[in-house]
C-alpha cells in the first residue's frame, strides 16, 4: 500500500484520497466539479469500513461525472495513471480502485464500453473485481471476450483473464456457477499455463487451487495430464496450484509431486518449547527426521495445531512447513517458529494445544503446550 502512514486499511480512503482522484479527473475533464466529488466522497466517512468506501467513492463518481454511462467510462479510462511498465513496478493503484468499483456498480447496461474501460484499468491496477458482476449476469459473452484476450501482449490482461474468473476470489463474492461447476475456465487456464510472466502463472496456479476446494479429483486429473517433469515452469504452477490438497492430505495431489506414505524407516520426533506459551509469545518446534532405508525419500513436512475453541474442543489446523529429500542415513532437523497472537480471522482461547507432524500426509510426531492468557 503506498501511503504506508495510513492506521488502518480502510482509513486509505480518506478526503485526501478524494482530492487526489478528483485531481486525476480534472486533469482531463476541466469542467469536472472537483470541490463537489471531494464533498461527497468524503461525507460520513468515518462509520464506514473499506470497501462502503470504496463504494462512496464510486458513488460520488457517478454523481459528478457524466449522466450518460459511456462518456463517464471513457473521462475515467483517459485519467488513469500511465500503464505498468512490468509486472514488479510499483504503482499508486490504490487510487484507482474507486473506478473498478463505479464499473461494477453501473457499467452492466453497457457491456462494451466497460469491458474497454476494464481493458484500460487491468494494466494499471486490477479489474478483477470490477469484472465479477459481469460474469455472473454474462457468462457466456465475458468468457467469450476473456477467450479472446489470452494472447494479449500485456501480462497484466493476461493475468487478469485467469484471476477475474477464480470461483473463490478473495475479497469478491463467490461466483456461485463457477463453484458448480469450473469446467467453463479450464479452457483459459490451459492456455496461460506456460505464459512467459510468472505473474500469471501464479495466477493460474491460484485458480486450480480455488477449484480444487470444490472438485479435487478434476484438479489432480487435469494436473496429471499436464504435468511434464522436464518443464520446471509447469512443475512449479501444479506444484502451487496443489498446495491446498497437499495440506489435506489428498492421496492423488501427494502421490502426482512423489510424496509417497513414509516407511517405517522414517524416525520423526518432534520437540515443542516452552511447554507454557502465553498469549502474544511464539511457541517453537523442532521435527528431526532420521531416514535409516537404503533410498531417498522426497519429504513434505507440514504440522497439524489443534487450535482450542471457545467451548473447549479444538480443531486442527494445517500450517505448511518445508519439502525436502532425505537420503538413506542421513538426518535433519528442522526449526520452526510460530505467533499465538489474536488475528481478525483467528481467535485464539487458553488451554492445551495438540500438535501433530504431517510427514507426506501422514500424521506420525505429536507434542503439547499450554496456552496462558497472562
Amino acid at each position: 500500500m503506498p501511503r504506508e502512514d495510513a492506521a488502518k486499511l480502510k482509513d486509505w480512503f480518506d478526503r485526501e484520497a478524494a482530492i487526489r482522484l478528483a485531481a486525476q479527473i480534472r486533469a482531463v475533464r476541466p469542467d469536472f466539479d472537483s470541490e463537489r466529488y471531494v464533498r461527497l466522497a468524503s461525507r460520513g466517512l468515518q462509520e464506514l469500513e473499506f470497501k462502503d468506501r470504496v463504494e462512496k467513492f464510486a458513488w460520488a463518481l457517478k454523481e459528478t461525472l457524466p449522466q450518460h454511462l459511456p462518456t463517464a467510462l471513457a473521462v475515467l479510462t483517459e485519467s488513469l495513471p500511465e500503464p505498468l511498465v512490468d509486472c514488479e513496478s510499483p504503482t499508486d493503484g490504490w487510487l484507482q480502485w474507486p473506478i473498478g468499483e463505479f464499473i461494477a456498480l453501473y457499467g452492466l447496461p453497457h457491456f462494451e464500453d466497460s469491458f474497454e474501460a476494464m481493458y484500460a484499468l487491468t494494466q494499471r491496477f486490477t479489474a478483477e473485481y470490477a469484472l465479477r458482476p459481469f460474469l455472473e449476469h454474462y457468462p457466456e459473452e465475458t468468457l467469450s471476450v476473456l477467450s479472446d484476450l489470452v494472447d494479449d501482449e500485456s501480462p497484466h490482461v493476461r493475468r487478469f483473464c485467469s484471476e477475474a474468473v477464480r470461483p473463490r476470489l478473495p475479497w469478491a463474492k463467490v461466483v456461485n456457477f463457477l463453484v458448480e461447476d469450473p469446467e467453463p475456465v479450464l479452457p483459459i487456464l490451459e492456455a496461460l499455463m506456460d505464459d512467459p510472466e510468472l505473474y500469471v502463472r501464479r495466477s493460474v496456479a491460484n485458480n486450480l487451487n480455488d477449484i480444487s476446494k470444490d472438485h479435487p479429483n478434476l484438479v489432480v486429473d487435469l494436473c496429471r495430464h499436464w504435468w511434464e517433469p522436464e518443464n520446471e515452469e509447469r512443475v512449479w504452477l501444479i506444484t502451487h496450484a496443489l498446495r491446498g490438497l497437499i495440506k489435506s492430505a489428498h492421496p492423488g495431489a501427494l502421490s502426482l509431486l512423489g510424496f509417497f506414505t513414509p516407511p517405517p524407516e522414517l524416525k520423526v520426533k518432534l520437540d515443542i518449547e516452552p511447554p507454557e506459551v502465553r498469549m502474544g509469545e511464539m511457541v517453537k518446534f523442532k521435527a528431526t527426521l532420521q531416514n535409516r532405508s537404503s533410498k531417498p525419500l522426497k519429504l513434505q513436512v507440514d504440522f497439524v495445531l489443534h487450535l482450542v475453541r471457545s467451548q473447549g474442543a479444538s480443531s486442527g489446523k494445517v500450517f505448511k512447513w518445508k519439502a525436502l529429500v532425505l537420503e538413506p542415513g542421513r538426518q535433519v532437523t528442522l526449526p520452526k517458529k510460530h505467533p499465538m497472537k489474536k488475528t481478525t480471522v483467528r481467535a485464539l482461547y487458553p488451554g492445551v494445544h495438540r500438535v501433530e507432524l504431517q510427514v507426506n500426509g501422514v500424521r506420525l510426531g505429536r507434542g503439547e503446550f499450554l496456552l496462558k492468557e497472562f
